[in-house]
C-alpha cells in the first residue's frame, strides 16, 4: 500500500515537471536557461530523474521483488536510464545556476546519489540483498529530492512571512534543494535502522 501511494505520488510529480519541457522549447522552461547546450542538459536532467522517480518506487513492491528478473531489468533502467544520466547532468546545472548554495548542494546531491547507487549495485551483485535495500533506499531517498525540494520551498516562504514580509520565492529554492536530500537522507537512515531493528539485526552499511 505504501509503494503503491508513494508510486502514485512520483507519478504525479513526474508528470508536473516534465510537462513544461514536453514541448522542447526553451521559452517555456520555468528555470531561466540559455537555448543550446543549457537548455539540452536541463531536458535531459528533466527528464531522467522522471524515469528514476516513477520508476523508483516499483522496485521495492513485494511483487515486483519477488519477480527476480523483472526485479533486475527495472534496476537497471533505474540506475543506468534515469539516476546516471540524471546525476551526471546535475552538475553542469548546478554550475550553470549561478547560485553558490545550489552549486555546492545539487553537485554534493549529484555525487552522493552516483555513490549510493554503485554501492546498492556493488551489494546486490555479492548477494547482500539487506545492504542493497538499505542503499536503494538512500539512493531513492535522494531521487525523491525531486518531490520534497519543491516542497520544501513554500514552508520555507511561510516561515519568513512574521518576519519582514514575502521574499521571493525563487531565492528560497537553494535552500529548499539543500534541505531536501538531507532531511530525505535523514528519514531514509531513520527507517532502515527501525526495519534492521525489527529484523534484530544491525544496520546496513557496508
Amino acid at each position: 500500500m505504501k509503494q503503491k501511494l508513494l508510486l502514485l505520488v512520483a507519478v504525479g510529480f513526474a508528470v508536473g515537471l516534465t510537462f513544461p519541457y514536453v514541448s522542447l522549447d526553451s521559452a517555456d522552461s520555468r528555470l531561466t536557461v540559455q537555448p543550446g547546450l543549457h537548455y539540452a542538459v536541463l531536458v535531459v536532467h528533466i527528464f531522467t530523474a522522471a524515469v528514476a522517480l516513477v520508476v523508483g518506487p516499483l522496485q521495492f513492491m513485494p511483487r515486483v521483488r519477488a519477480r527476480r528478473r523483472l526485479h533486475r531489468v527495472l534496476g537497471r533502467v533505474y540506475l543506468l536510464g534515469g539516476v546516471l544520466p540524471s546525476a551526471l547532468a546535475t552538475v553542469p546545472v548546478a554550475i550553470w545556476s549561478g547560485r553558490p548554495l545550489t552549486q555546492v548542494g545539487l553537485t554534493t546531491a549529484a555525487v552522493l546519489w552516483l555513490a549510493t547507487g554503485v554501492l546498492a549495485y556493488r551489494a546486490a551483485r555479492r548477494r547482500d540483498f539487506t545492504a542493497h535495500r538499505a542503499w536503494m533506499m538512500r539512493n531513492y531517498a535522494l531521487t525523491l529530492l525531486a518531490v520534497t525540494a519543491r516542497l520544501l520551498v513554500p514552508l520555507l516562504l511561510l516561515t519568513q512571512l512574521p518576519f519582514g514580509g514575502a521574499p521571493d520565492p525563487k531565492a528560497l529554492i537553494p535552500a529548499g534543494q539543500t534541505l531536501g536530500w538531507i532531511v530525505n537522507l535523514i528519514v531514509a537512515e531513520l527507517l532502515i535502522r527501525r526495519a534492521s531493528a525489527s529484523r534484530g539485526s544491525p544496520a546496513a552499511v557496508r
